[in-house]
């Protein structure tokens, strides 16, 4: 009887080791055979999945930027205004081992994405709906009269959008270990701007 591949899971395998090499070897260090051998596969054996090593990248961004969602969704779930905005910022930021690998993943996309449309694309709609949930957070807050600082929320959830992608960036480009960077408490310096 043939074995049966349940291949949304081999891809998710391929999408894990290829977090391993990256945070390890870095991007160029991602070949597909190295990505092959560290997820226990023949290096044929990824073309069903990912024809090409950027076909691999763009969905280990996907994976990465869904699982921080589903992870935002869970820390947020019964929360409003500040507390909500607190825990979304908290769960984006580069704050263990986990999410350092992860801006690992989503640098190198960037990259790529610079001269690459779709990619871009794929950016600029994450972006948007991270953006989307701050500004909602943020109008719930200022209702709840939590935020009263007179700078407009757009611009607000701008500067909180770009503190926690510079925040990865610094994660990302730090010494291996290397995880106490001072971002959470960054974080609650700004959001006590909020109040005033």
């Amino acid at each position: 009887m043939p074995k049966i591949v349940d291949h949304d899971e081999r891809r998710l395998e391929l999408v894990d080791a290829t977090w391993r090499i990256i945070a390890r070897n870095g991007l160029e260090g991602a070949t597909m055979r190295e990505i092959a051998m560290e997820a226990g596969f023949a290096n044929g054996a990824l073309k069903p999945y990912f024809p090409t090593k950027d076909t691999l990248l763009e969905f280990a961004f996907g994976h990465v930027f869904n699982r921080t969602n589903q992870r935002i969704a869970e820390v947020t779930r019964g929360k409003s205004g500040m507390d909500a905005l607190r825990a979304f910022c908290l769960e984006v930021l580069p704050l263990d081992e986990e999410r350092i690998n992860e801006a690992r993943i989503v640098i190198p996309f960037w990259q790529k994405a610079v001269n690459d449309p779709q990619k871009a694309d794929i950016h600029r709609q994450s972006m948007e709906e991270w953006l989307a949930a701050i500004r909602g957070h943020l109008t719930e807050a200022r209702d709840a009269g939590e935020v009263r600082t007179a700078v407009d929320d757009s611009l607000l959830a701008g500067q909180l959008l770009n503190m926690m992608l510079g925040a990865q960036i610094e994660a990302a480009l730090a010494l291996a270990g290397q995880t106490d960077f001072g971002h959470a408490e960054q974080l609650e310096g700004y959001l006590a701007l909020l109040r005033n």
